[in-house]
């Protein structure tokens, strides 16, 4: 006995070695962010999926997708569309919007999939859409469209293009669907955001860039770091209602919006990007796992809660962030200005 005890523990101290060599290498590699957001990092914590997150039948479902023709936004869809929901691709692009319907309709034998014209930088087309839809139960809304010009643009409404994709629109079709979302038996809205809001700090000074040079990557991250302090607010301001708010970025995905707003950065990642299905793998499941049902106000990345902020610079105080919320009430048009 004692010899078979003695051959044992070199296998037992192998293993346990292991073990604390891959959580060491864990732990390095999400700290490093470049083997945390790319595909090996989608790949090493794919490994504590659980698989029956996502066998579920989402058939009675409905899920509305913003930017659902290509990208994040199509990848999603077509998951959401394979687990048998009711699929709205929300698209500006009516071209693009129909092949992308046809596409994942012949793909997932679902023809529950349907196209809807909406451009987020237009209240006119977010109240037209909103209006068209009625009383319409909304099970799930994700507000994934978003843009990252290299130049300034202003919208008819006399907004900034960034501000008004990424953070405008969504608000105010999000405020006007909360009848619909709150119909459904336990709604869920989905907020995409960038990992790329790691950098930045909420500054409301100047959002639609018209005293200073116009930067697309500032301003994209500052849109995104928005979107995770509303999806915060939404939370708290429901907290007894039947929708759940959450946010959650993608790590580094090869989508048409990479590859042609950051030409560079995609020429130096390209071998190492998530493909579009890893990156919207955290959509589908904060919209279809039933586990996290009343999970609310949280970022996720891969399927795990994660910090909001790695800097301390980037923290922003509480006036901010109420006045924040004041913003995008008034561009709404849901209070005075």
């Amino acid at each position: 006995m004692e010899v078979e005890r003695e051959l044992e523990l070199p296998e037992v101290y192998h293993s346990t070695m292991s073990i604390l060599s891959n959580r060491l290498w864990d732990r390095a590699a999400d700290a490093s962010i470049y083997f945390s957001f790319d595909r090996t990092g989608f790949e090493r914590h794919q490994r504590a999926f659980l698989a029956e997150d996502l066998s579920v039948d989402l058939s009675g479902k409905r899920c509305l997708i913003t930017g659902a023709n290509s990208g994040l936004g199509r990848a999603a869809a077509h998951s959401l569309a394979h687990l048998g929901a009711e699929v709205w691709l929300l698209c500006r692009s009516e071209e693009r919007g129909k092949v992308a319907e046809r596409d994942i309709r012949a793909a997932t034998g679902n023809d529950r999939v349907h196209l809807h014209l909406l451009d987020l930088a237009s209240r006119a087309s977010i109240l037209a859409f909103v209006e068209g839809l009625a009383e319409t139960p909304v099970d799930v809304l994700i507000n994934n469209a978003g843009v990252l010009p290299s130049q300034r643009v202003e919208t008819q409404d006399g907004w900034e293009l960034t501000w008004a994709t990424n953070v405008a629109g969504p608000f105010l079709l999000t405020s006007k669907l909360l009848p619909n979302l709150g119909a459904a038996p336990a709604a869920r809205v989905i907020n995409v955001s960038s990992g790329g809001m790691y950098s930045q700090r909420l500054d409301l000074r100047d959002i639609h860039w018209q005293n200073k040079p116009f930067d697309g990557v500032a301003a994209y991250a500052l849109t995104k770091r928005a979107e995770v302090i509303l999806t915060e607010l939404w939370a708290e301001r429901f907290s007894d209602k039947r929708i759940v708010f959450n946010s959650m970025h993608p790590g580094w995905a090869d989508t048409p919006g990479v590859s042609t707003s950051l030409p560079r950065f995609w020429r130096f990642t390209k071998n190492r990007l998530r493909t579009p299905r890893q990156g919207a793998d955290t959509i589908v499941w904060l919209a279809a796992c039933e586990r996290i049902a009343e999970e609310s106000g949280k970022f996720w990345f891969d399927r795990r809660p994660v910090s909001t902020h790695l800097l301390k610079r980037t923290r922003e105080r509480s006036g901010d962030r109420q006045r924040l919320w004041d913003l995008c009430q008034q561009q709404a048009g849901l209070m005075e200005a």
